[in-house]
């Protein structure tokens, strides 16, 4: 697997971030044809190779690493290193890995990222430094890496976190929240404005700057569904019912087999009783016995659109992560089944492959991920997170579509759908959460 170790302190020092290489001869090659799509700066490219850099992070004494030789890879080449963005942030890889480590007596080891290291033949020099990041743009996720240009030697960073201040609404009024709003990014909208602004006046004090944070998100639309359960006002007339009551209207005409609708993380409906193995003593490694009981079965799905469109591979994992917490924490905790995942995007432009209702002049915005990394990355990034909970997907759908029509109106997929559902079951008398203590 590895090739020569590199360090980068010295051998005396109690910590140091140990390099090991996965030689490019056991990994795939990179497909060409698909980092060109949408990327015409990559058809410059002539050869690349690739190689994985594990960066370890070790806290003891220098450890033996034997008498073995290691091929040393020739940088001859464009050398470009892609590795996670925020090193003060451990990934959810690491945390995996470390505790791998640790379970086999490896307590030394605290942090492993990996990073790819790619070796880039251009056909021509870059012509300028947008094009340049262009080029580079194919290889990472601007999102979730950033391109190094040496190797990682500490996961200490020199950033800070800001200071918290007070934003003066009491005396500045609307005007100071909208410069906060504008310089902590909130995206407070004009009715969040009026709404805080009368609010901290109203209770005589200034929020502070985490205090702005907490309400951007946690007291947000997406949160707190303040336009769905809002009242409703069609042409001057305020109607009685919410689009929230609406929608939950619809189960007085519906099966009446619900076990839990619109109060808990996730819906069932009713189940069978089912023969169980349990463990006859659930405290400790024991032996299972069969049990009749009553298990309920659970259905709950989201999207999660946006943040696939940005990083594909992150925003499809933490769509399916974030659905299959909804299932477990369901009443006092349930179990995952199996998951469906679906996506719709816009055209591919696969290369090679010209469909006639795909126009490559199209602009795609630039924040969004093309819609064929959108379509591989996606995919395996649901399928990834699934696998680590032992959720399969066993079902799903994908639709890519983009046209100009005859009234010169463009129809497409440009913020991509990314939909995540799952099956589930729960205990009969796991069906009511408990009240918290006092």
């Amino acid at each position: 697997m590895a090739r020569e170790t590199d360090w980068s302190a010295s051998a005396d020092l109690q910590m140091a971030v140990l390099h090991f290489y996965k030689s490019p001869t056991e990994l795939p090659p990179v497909d060409l044809e698909i980092l060109q799509s949408g990327n015409p700066h990559v058809g410059r490219i002539e050869h690349i190779n690739w190689e994985l850099c594990f960066n370890v992070n070790w806290t003891g004494q220098s450890p033996y690493l034997g008498s073995i030789t290691y091929e040393r890879l020739r940088m001859d080449w464009k050398f470009l290193g892609v590795s996670p963005c925020r090193l003060n942030f451990s990934t959810a890889w690491s945390t995996n890995a470390v505790s791998i480590c640790k379970s086999i007596g490896l307590t030394a080891v605290d942090r492993i990222e990996c990073s790819c290291r790619y070796l880039l033949k251009v056909r021509e020099p870059e012509k300028g430094v947008a094009a340049q990041c262009e080029l580079l743009a194919a290889f990472y996720d601007r999102m979730t890496e950033c391109i190094y240009e040496h190797p990682i030697e500490s996961f200490c960073v020199s950033v800070r976190p800001a200071p918290v201040y007070e934003v003066d609404v009491v005396n500045g009024g609307k005007s100071a929240l909208e410069k906060a709003n504008q310089e902590l990014g909130l995206a407070f909208d004009a009715w969040d404005l009026e709404y805080y602004t009368g609010l901290f006046r109203k209770v005589g004090r200034n929020p502070s700057s985490v205090e702005c944070f907490d309400l951007a998100q946690s007291n947000s639309e997406h949160s707190r569904h303040w336009f769905f359960k809002g009242r409703l006002m069609i042409d001057g007339e305020t109607k009685q019912e919410s689009l929230f009551d609406l929608i939950m209207k619809t189960q007085d005409y519906s099966n009446k087999n619900n076990i839990i609708k619109f109060s808990d993380n996730s819906s069932a409906i009713t189940g069978k009783v089912v023969k169980c193995l349990y463990p006859s003593n659930q405290s400790r490694a024991s032996k299972v016995e069969k049990r009749e009981t009553m298990r309920h079965v659970i259905f709950t799905a989201e999207t999660h659109n946006f943040p696939t469109g940005v990083a594909p591979f992150s925003g499809a994992t933490t769509g399916t992560g974030g659905r299959i917490r909804d299932i477990q924490c369901t009443g006092r905790g349930a179990h995952t089944i199996a998951g469906t995942a679906g996506y719709c995007f816009g055209n591919l432009l696969y290369p090679g492959y010209d469909l006639p209702w795909e126009d490559r002049t199209f602009a795609y915005p630039g924040n969004f991920a093309r819609p064929l990394e959108i379509a591989i990355e996606a995919s395996n990034g649901a399928s990834d997170y699934g696998n680590k909970f032992g959720e399969p997907v066993l079902a799903g759908f994908a639709r890519s579509f983009g046209m100009l029509l005859p009234n010169q109106e463009r129809r497409e997929w440009l913020k991509p759908i990314m939909f995540s559902a799952g099956i589930g079951t729960i205990e009969d008398q796991h069906i009511h959460k408990e009240q918290p203590d006092p």
